[in-house]
């Protein structure tokens, strides 16, 4: 068999619609969705938000009522903005982008958004790496690591990014399949971790479990070289740790495929089965990790769950790494799809996964995760607002919607000063007056918008409403 023959055979020719809006053919029902979501939030980023939740020093009460609060948030952003839009466009992100913006700008974010998403999956892709070490005594991360420590890590890496990557060039129909098939046995294994977590730190009561919840597993006190989290930092963390997903319309390459935007509800699996079951019972796991191991420093979600769970714990750890590596993956290429047209998606999207795994060798993406979503959410934000502005604002305010395509341009100079006014604005807030990271998305969000839509009022004005 020639080399383009095997190509073929073990890598389909998928059509990804990068370019067009995806045909009626081609929509699904909320089923398919219901997975994605939920295997996508039970996943690996779970093993290490839960734990580090309870290294902050969070109490019970405000995490339980934080995740609830802010949970339903993310789900009313994914339901009532982005999912409309996607159902009505049914275009990748990265191709409405275009038309709003123009190439020569969307060229930049789609390699910052590629980037980001890299990283993401590369943090997935160390969690994995932590329980598939196990069997061979790989020497695991601890809070303060930011370079490998062996070549052994490496390797683990780099073959998990490998088998990762191959399931992620398939498409999105293959992506799906494997959440939806792994998904449900995923929530299950958190469950019983809780449930096993509870039973070693001594619950035996309704009443003992109240005492020990705000007395051991989330008592308040910070682990050392930690800061302390309030209610707002969890309601705020829930709401906006996938920001670049839901108000920064990273979604619409997905929802597009929905045959009904009330399919943007199904995240409400994810999130409230996934988010708030799973980072509970990671905190439990990690509770009961840190009394066995007194004053151990080491964060390896595959240890931790192995301790508790054993095999299954371990192989849990992996799949959930899996789940979230894949459709992220899956978006990066897209992303640099939008750059390189003409490069098949699969060598774009193997590409990404070679990065991904090079990422993910650096321990530092998994120990500094909390920061990193809210940093990555914050710098793909503005050009989501600027997607809700040109859908939902350019007829009421009167300017002209997908104004580069619409005038024929490469660079839309609006777009360009809500991007870096507002990260600008962002950093000013962190540095000067110092706002945690986790509070600056609602603001910039509302200050991108207002830029947007009084600068394409100016630049890009309907003189005939009546023509639109």
């Amino acid at each position: 068999m020639s080399q383009a023959g095997l190509v073929k055979k073990l890598i389909p020719q998928t059509n990804e619609f990068e370019r067009m809006p995806v045909p009626e053919a081609h929509l699904k029902g909320s089923k398919s969705f219901l997975g994605m979501f939920l295997g996508e939030h039970t996943a690996g980023t779970e093993f290490v938000i839960g734990p580090l939740f309870v290294a902050h020093g969070v109490g019970a009460v405000d995490l339980i009522l934080g995740l609830v609060i802010g949970n339903l948030l993310a789900v009313l952003s994914w339901g009532l903005v982005t999912a409309p839009i996607a159902t009505a466009k049914r275009m990748t992100l990265y191709y409405q982008l275009e038309r709003i913006t123009g190439k020569n700008l969307v060229r930049w974010y789609n390699l910052v958004n590629a980037l980001m998403f890299c990283f993401l999956a590369g943090s997935m892709i160390a969690v994995s790496a932590t329980a598939v070490g196990i069997p061979f005594d790989l020497k695991m991360p601890s809070l303060n690591d930011w370079l490998p420590q062996t070549f052994g890590w490496v390797i683990t890496v780099f073959l998990m990014g490998a088998v990762i990557t191959f399931v992620a060039i398939q498409g999105y129909n293959q992506v799906s399949k494997f959440a939806n098939i792994m998904s449900p046995w995923m929530i299950l294994v958190f469950l019983a971790a809780g449930i096993v977590g509870l039973s070693q730190l001594g619950v035996t009561s309704f009443e003992s479990l109240g005492t020990i919840a705000q007395e051991i597993i989330w008592n308040g006190i910070p682990l050392p070289g930690m800061s302390r989290f309030s209610i707002w930092h969890i309601i705020f963390f829930a709401w906006f740790c996938n920001m670049a997903m839901h108000i920064g319309m990273s979604d619409l390459t997905i929802l597009r495929y929905a045959k009904n935007w009330t399919s943007g509800f199904t995240v409400f699996a994810g999130l409230f089965l996934g988010h708030f079951i799973a980072w509970i019972a990671s905190g439990i796991l990690y509770a009961s990790f840190l009394q066995a191991n007194s004053g151990s420093q080491e964060f390896a979600p595959g240890q931790i769950a192995y301790q508790t769970l054993g095999i299954a714990g371990a192989v849990c750890v992996i799949i959930a790494g899996w789940t979230t590596a894949n459709p992220t993956i899956y978006r990066a290429g897209l992303a640099l799809q939008g750059i390189f047209p003409k490069v098949p998606t699969w060598k774009i999207t193997s590409i990404v996964g070679i990065i991904t795994s090079l990422a993910a060798c650096f321990p530092a993406l998994v120990m500094k995760l909390l920061d990193f979503v809210a940093i990555y959410g914050l710098l793909l934000m503005p050009m989501g607002a600027v997607i809700f502005a040109d859908f939902y604002l350019a007829k009421k305010i009167g300017f002209r919607a997908e104004a580069c395509l619409a005038n024929k341009t490469n660079f839309n100079f609006p777009a360009f000063l809500s991007w870096v006014v507002t990260l600008v604005f962002c950093l000013g807030l962190n540095q000067i007056y110092g706002v945690e990271i986790f509070f600056l998305g609602l603001p910039g969000w509302f200050l991108a918008v207002l830029i947007f839509i009084t600068l394409s009022k100016i630049y890009y004005p309907i003189k005939n409403p009546s023509s639109t």
